[in-house]
């Protein structure tokens, strides 16, 4: 009877010791630290699903907000298994687009389609440039606030249009709105310390410019640890930096791209916005934003201070040698096109010349949306969608 009774009290002692940990967990994640929204604008597609895994592991994330046009309750439901803190909520089709956004603090966006041998850079932009345009409109309407971290291409253009919707809805807070370079980053530093026999995890390497081709420029000459680097070698090097995505593409046999490393990127750079967010200090990366750095190009990459407000200041170029003053020069042309092109679509889908949007989102592997008038709509959730252009059928694969 008394060892009946002794068992009794311990199994009683050590469901209250679980309830009182229970509670000083519930209690430590409470008030220890500020409740973050994060929310992924694609969340079922290539990049969006492990990028919501990442974020799902961080412990800065307290609220996981997941929405695509199809699949996201399952994604949702899968990471919400996960025994980390964030809470996750999938939302699905366009009536659930506000209450995905509502009290974000940061909105990261990969949705859209990726580039693909034989698709022009025109084709990849009058696809994605209406389903940034379209969510660039629901954020400024559900969180006007937030933090927006673009990673659909091509960047370059993607933000300026974001940047236009943001003002004709008079929520533009050029310290709030970025371009996710951050892949260039890593590339450019994984790439130069192999090629100078150095721990990967001790190099820098900033990057400057923009996210596409030869508007990526490597600073090769700012990385640490110094080594010398130069003719055919440094060429190399800065030509795989900005060939990366062409090199994933083709070593997946044109069936995908770079999705790990772009949700690695971007969980990255999600970090350090949280990190600024909450005040730590001296948090800097390089990232596409509004800028004065080069007085023609009022978009560029560069490193910049985060805090409180997002962009708390613009740091220069440094000082940068022959070989990326001509680079520079060359990239000029090209990056200020592309912001052109962005802002001109905005305004010219507004006069109503490019036919009505459709307010909808997708996924780089699930589907498409395209503008009437101009493109037909076809949308299938599946391995690959058709898109049809003046009567023309052209494929799109599942390749991001």
């Amino acid at each position: 009877m008394a060892s009946a009774r002794a068992s009794v009290i311990r199994s009683l002692r050590l469901v209250g010791q679980h309830a009182q940990k229970q509670q000083c967990r519930e209690m430590s994640s409470s008030i220890g630290g500020p409740q973050r929204k994060v929310t992924i604008l694609g969340a079922a597609g290539g990049i969006g699903q492990p990028l919501g895994l990442l974020m799902k592991l961080n412990p800065l994330v307290t609220h996981l907000s997941l929405y695509d046009i199809g699949g996201t309750p399952g994604v949702a439901a899968d990471l919400s298994h996960i025994n980390t803190p964030a809470e996750v909520a999938g939302f699905a089709g366009d009536a659930d687009l506000g209450k995905a956004l509502e009290g974000s603090d940061i909105v990261i966006i990969p949705a859209g389609v990726p580039r693909k041998p034989g698709m022009t850079r025109d084709d990849l932009f009058n696809i994605n440039a209406g389903i940034v345009k379209a969510l660039a409109t629901a954020i400024a309407q559900h969180c006007p606030e937030a933090i927006v971290n673009m990673i659909s291409n091509p960047v370059n253009s993607t933000v300026p249009i974001a940047a236009e919707v943001f003002k004709k809805a008079g929520t533009y807070d050029p310290r709030k709105l970025f371009g996710v370079t951050t892949l260039d980053v890593v590339r450019a530093r994984t790439f130069y310390a192999a090629k100078q026999g150095l721990n990967v995890k001790d190099v820098d390497v900033p990057v400057v410019g923009g996210h596409a081709g030869v508007t990526i420029l490597p600073l090769f000459s700012q990385a640490t640890p110094k080594k010398p680097l130069e003719g055919e070698k440094l060429d190399a090097l800065t030509k795989r930096t900005q060939d990366g995505g062409t090199e994933v593409v083709k070593a997946k046999d044109g069936k995908g791209s770079a999705t790990l490393s772009m949700a690695y990127a971007g969980a990255l750079f999600a970090e350090a916005c949280l990190k600024g967010l909450n005040g730590q200090k001296g948090i800097v990366e390089c990232t596409y934003v509004q800028s004065s750095i080069i007085p023609e190009l009022p978009f560029f990459s560069s490193k910049v201070r985060l805090g409180t407000n997002g962009v708390e200041e613009i740091l220069g170029l440094g000082e940068i040698n022959e070989y990326e003053q001509k680079a520079l020069e060359a990239l000029k042309g090209e990056l200020s096109a592309s912001i052109q092109k962005g802002v001109d679509f905005v305004h010219q889908s507004w006069a109503g010349a490019r036919g009505e949007s459709l307010v909808q989102v997708v996924s780089f592997d699930v589907s498409v949306l395209c503008y009437k008038k101009s493109w037909d709509v076809a949308l299938r959730v599946g391995v690959g969608v058709q898109l049809h252009a003046n009567d023309q059928v052209v494929s799109v694969e599942n390749c991001y």
